[in-house]
């Protein structure tokens, strides 16, 4: 195993230095590539001068704020070049905390996607509101509703895919650009016969800054949902079922 881990940063100077750290002691096999969207705060500035220290750290400095969904999907393209399996992802401010990364790796040893689940015994939440709590576990209710994954967490983004599955999935058609990237090409994997396992993680408040999510993208992501269950009716295929 040659693991990548993509961290997207959009002004997370306060938790980048941290995070790499604690990733590549949780994950010393690993590297670390940063997706920059020219953060205001200095972000991608400050993983320039910790790349003069540490070989396995790695930047893709972008030009602007163009969402976390093709803010992966170019971290994916740059892995997938350079011969990394598998390819993780996961959020940049502590909310998902790398002490899970062993267990994720281990994990896609097994299977195609492996993700970090909120909502499999052993998983939860910590210092979340009671309408955050709600949001979240309707948006998986209305996943499984519509789309019927093979899974109990659709929503996060701590995850490993293997790297022969990502070159055979059709990542150029994914058109979400924001948060329901996560869901979109959970689809694209359910449709390509990709195995799903599930590990538990408890998914905490960021430790500093702001949150990226505004409502206008929650409505996005439901609207996304409708139109994957469009297609999949037009292409006959039913869906699954959770293990």
């Amino acid at each position: 195993m040659r693991p990548l881990i993509i961290a997207s940063t959009y002004n997370e100077r306060d938790n980048i230095e941290s995070l790499v750290r604690e990733i590549l002691i949780q994950a010393p096999q690993a590297n670390v590539l940063v997706v920059d969207d020219n953060s205001p705060d200095g972000t991608g500035q400050l993983v320039r001068e910790l790349m003069t220290k540490e070989s396995r750290l790695h930047l893709l400095a972008r030009p602007g704020k163009l969402g976390l969904g093709t803010a992966i999907l170019d971290g994916m393209r740059w892995g997938l070049e350079r011969g990394y399996d598998p390819i993780c992802t996961m959020d940049a401010d502590f909310s998902h905390h790398p002490k899970y990364l062993p267990a994720i790796l281990e994990g896609s040893k097994k299977y195609d996607v492996m993700i970090g689940s909120r909502y499999i015994p052993g998983g939860g939440t910590r210092n979340w509101g009671i309408h955050r709590k709600i949001l979240s576990k309707g948006s998986n209710l209305v996943s499984w509703i519509l789309l019927g994954f093979p899974v109990h967490d659709c929503t996060g983004c701590y995850r490993a895919y293997r790297a022969d599955l990502l070159r055979k999935i059709d990542r150029d058609s994914i058109k979400s650009s924001g948060y329901s990237f996560v869901e979109e090409v959970l689809e694209l994997c359910y449709r390509a016969g990709a195995t799903m396992g599930e590990t538990p993680i408890i998914f905490e408040d960021r430790r500093a800054g702001q949150s990226k999510i505004s409502k206008k993208e929650i409505f996005r992501a439901v609207g996304t949902l409708f139109r994957l269950r469009w297609q999949r009716i037009r292409l006959g295929i039913r869906p699954g079922r959770r293990s």
